[in-house]
């Protein structure tokens, strides 16, 4: 059961580096493209200003056509032209207001600044500024990993809950089987014992013997009644909680060390809940002598019972060895055990028995290393 709990942290360990990988793969991926293409367009520019250049010197040798052909061919880079000598701008791929234009591109072309070093563009008798910014295309390169990492995000939350909620219900489906199972094979040797109670009745036999025997066959098909109801939707039945915390205590009080000492404090008033009472007597019981293994046999166990809203809260303490409070939501986990010997079935059993079944909670309220242990066990009262 520790190797199975170790595997799954491991798996969980394992899922976390892979999609961090994933992440930073993406992030370096998407960054290379980025800079290839800034780099790109700042070429294209400065072509662009080169043939701006070009077009105001009036050169004899110049070839028109190919200089507007480049001034022609940047559609996407939004590019503003500051004449210094003239005080004006002009711009190309923005989108200007029907009036102020100039003080628009002159703001403009300060956030441009911002981004990326202007051109200068100095000749006889004239000397621009071109100030540009990332294209379209390049801003929404500049997001697409943000917008990949939040796809990729929601993937793995979902993949991680869907593939570990499929591992919970299996792991439900096993232990549920395996009860189904022990219930079933518990049935055949329990019928014999029964024969053979009926047959000793008869016979000239101490009847005290008998009686003490007959009670734990009946202990035996109550546990067996536990067993098959797991799996199954149990009948509940509005039940009065301080009669069945009693019947449970005097029960477990012949079959713990005497050392144990048991603190009932319990409504004066009857409390009802909508309960099984088998099932519920069995997580009490559960809980019990799981604290009288924590106080290694001696000690004391406490039995709170007390309204809260619409719930019956009823609180089992011990001063036992404590629980990390690293702990408090593994110890439900099935296979999760300290001891040398068991299954880990307990507490998992429990937990499904009062959240699945009576949709109430059941969780570690308090607990010390060294003082005790406190759980809490709440139900829905009954109407």
């Amino acid at each position: 059961m520790k190797l199975f709990e170790n595997n799954k942290i491991l798996f969980r360990y394992l899922f976390v580096v892979i999609a961090l990988l994933i992440v930073v793969a993406s992030l370096i991926v998407s960054h290379f493209l980025v800079e290839n293409l800034s780099k790109e367009e700042r070429n294209k520019i400065e072509i662009w200003a080169e043939a701006t250049k070009e077009m105001a010197s009036n050169a004899e040798n110049m070839n028109m056509n190919l200089v507007a052909q480049i001034l022609k061919s940047n559609t996407t880079i939004p590019v503003i032209l500051y004449d210094k000598k003239e005080n004006f701008y002009t711009s190309a791929n923005i989108d200007l207001p029907e009036l102020d234009d100039q003080i628009f591109l002159k703001q403009r072309a300060e956030s441009f600044k911002k981004r990326h070093e202007p051109i200068i563009i100095e000749a006889e008798g004239f000397d621009q500024y071109i100030y540009y910014d990332d294209s379209y295309t390049l801003k929404q390169l500049q997001l697409y990993p943000y917008v990949q990492l939040g796809v990729l995000f929601i993937f793995m939350i979902t993949a991680f809950f869907a593939l570990f909620t499929t591992m919970r219900m299996e792991q439900d489906r096993l232990w549920v089987g395996l009860s189904k199972e022990t219930a079933h094979q518990l049935g055949t040797p329990i019928s014999s014992l029964l024969a053979w109670l009926e047959y000793l009745k008869l016979k000239e036999t101490d009847q005290s013997i008998v009686r003490d025997m007959e009670k734990d066959v009946d202990r035996l098909q109550m546990i067996t009644d536990r067993f098959s109801k797991i799996g199954s939707v149990p009948a509940l039945e509005s039940q009065n909680m301080v009669d069945i915390i009693h019947r449970s205590i005097a029960y477990l009080e012949k079959r713990i060390s005497k050392k144990v000492v048991f603190v009932v404090e319990l409504s004066d008033k009857p409390l009802y809940a909508q309960v099984n009472e088998p099932l519920l007597s069995w997580v009490i019981e559960n809980l019990t002598k799981n604290a009288v293994d924590a106080m290694s046999g001696q000690g004391q166990i406490i039995y709170r019972l007390s309204e809260k809203g619409k719930f019956v809260s009823l609180d089992i303490q011990d001063t036992g060895k404590g629980i990390p409070k690293s702990k408090f939501r593994t110890i439900f986990n099935p296979g999760y055990t300290t001891k040398s010997r068991g299954w880990g079935l307990g507490l998992s059993l429990a937990k499904r028995i009062i959240e699945s079944y009576h949709k109430g909670r059941i969780y570690v309220k308090t607990s010390e290393i060294g003082v005790g242990t406190t759980f809490c066990i709440e139900l829905k009262k009954a109407e």
